[in-house]
């Protein structure tokens, strides 16, 4: 085979292998998971462009601040008309000049000294602060999300994976029952009813995958990953001991690392600015320009002209637009003194509930733990007292049926427990610290 044939098969295969790559499954821990959504979830990389249009909007406010200067080249036809030009013809003079040409390169400049500018670009930079401090509310949101659902698909897969066991001992408890029929030990009315029981439990393995699979398109589309492409979980649910906290300490830090908080005071700090600038308005506005350049008829004829030149605009009536710039800050004003008590006390409720929850559930896992260990013993018991007909399978369903809540209440403890260690993370304003490290 030629180095052409070969080149030829590898272009017309790589298409193929590509797919097949893309095709794996995309095995994911819940750190793969946070870090994959920081990186191209929508939300996020909408506030990272709005933080780099508060930047662009700073440059523009500081230009506002520095001098202009720009280059001109002209050249002009020029043919007067003297009559028009002094109002009435004078003897012996032609009633038209020209045509000639002017010739004219130079620079010219403009430099206002207005102190509106220098608080709108003040302001300006503020608003800096504020998109960043958004930004990291769109990430915490989108962090608390990725792991919000990604708890929910590692209790979906510990149901699956319940269900599964508790269809096995099911059907050894069928076979069981099928055998001391056979034997002439056991009826039909157990067999039948140790079958009733294991199709439930055939049941409940359908819809704990359904609910898993829907879980993880759910997280799919959170992390923006192809919907063609499947995910699998690499982490096992498990139960993270914490320390206790104090709602005191936690609610204090909270309000320190809260970023709504601080966009709120940005946004503030940017308000405060602007009512300055609107309250300066009425000041005096000093403007220098002028310009320099060589000017001829001929090249020449060219000689250095120049023209500055200062003003200085007082406004004496405004149409009362002022007066409304300044109301409408103030208003605004207020506006953010409310929404800052409302989030304070929003984080206050945030902190305290997720305290209580994690304290409740800390104590939840220890009970479902030793509720699953016992109706484990539950059902060896009344197994064995089936396989030696002192009792029939009434008991042995019952003991199932106890198994199943049992472990349905430690998936659900786990799951709680994980889910409020979360929402505390979250209350702190430390979820990507906490998940992303």
């Amino acid at each position: 085979m030629t180095m052409k044939t070969r080149l030829l098969v590898w272009l017309a295969l790589a298409p193929s292998f590509a797919l097949a790559q893309n095709s794996a499954p995309l095995k994911l821990t819940l750190h793969d998971a946070v870090a994959l959504a920081l990186r191209q979830n929508p939300q996020v990389i909408l506030a990272n462009l709005n933080v780099a249009q508060s930047t662009e909007d700073s440059y523009l406010a500081r230009s506002g601040l520095m001098p202009q200067v720009g280059g001109r080249i002209s050249e002009e036809v020029q043919r007067l008309n003297v009559d028009a030009l002094f109002g009435q013809p004078f003897p012996g003079i032609p009633q038209h000049i020209g045509p000639f040409w002017v010739e004219q390169e130079g620079i010219q400049f403009s430099a206002p000294l207005d102190l509106t500018l220098w608080r709108r670009y003040q302001a300006a930079q503020t608003g800096i602060s504020a998109a960043r401090a958004q930004e990291i509310t769109a990430r915490e949101e989108s962090v608390l999300l990725v792991v919000s659902q990604y708890l929910g698909c590692q209790r979906s897969a510990a149901d699956v994976e319940a269900a599964q066991a508790r269809e096995t001992l099911a059907q050894a408890l069928y076979d069981q029952a099928a055998d001391l029929q056979k034997n002439g030990v056991g009826t039909g009315i157990d067999t039948l009813r140790a079958n009733v029981e294991l199709q439930n439990e055939k049941q409940r393995v359908i819809v704990s995958r359904t609910e898993l699979e829907t879980g993880l398109f759910a997280l799919g589309r959170l992390l923006s990953v192809d919907p063609q492409r499947k995910i699998e979980l690499a982490d096992q649910v498990q139960f993270f001991e914490t320390p206790d906290v104090s709602a005191d300490r936690t609610l204090e830090h909270a309000y320190a690392t809260r970023p709504e908080l601080r966009q709120i005071a940005a946004q503030t700090a940017q308000a405060q600015l602007a009512l300055k600038a609107a309250a300066e308005e009425r000041l005096p506005k000093l403007t220098l320009s002028g310009g320099w350049s060589e000017q001829g008829l001929t090249p020449t004829s060219v000689i250095p002209v120049y023209q500055y030149q200062a003003s200085l605009d007082v406004p004496l009536f405004t149409g009362g637009r002022i007066g409304a710039e300044r109301a409408k800050v103030e208003i605004s004003l207020r506006q953010l003194k409310q929404q800052e008590q409302a989030a304070r006390d929003s984080i206050a409720l945030e902190v305290k509930t997720a305290i209580a929850q994690l304290a409740a559930a800390r104590n939840e896992v220890k009970v479902a733990n030793l509720g699953v260990d016992l109706a484990r013993q539950e059902v060896d018991q009344a197994r064995d007292r089936f396989q030696a007909g002192v009792a029939n399978n009434i008991e042995v369903v019952n003991a199932q049926n106890e198994l199943a809540r049992a472990n349905d209440n430690q998936i659900s403890a786990l799951y709680s427990y994980n889910q409020a260690r979360a929402d505390l993370a979250h209350s702190e304003g430390q979820m990507e610290a906490i998940y992303a490290k």
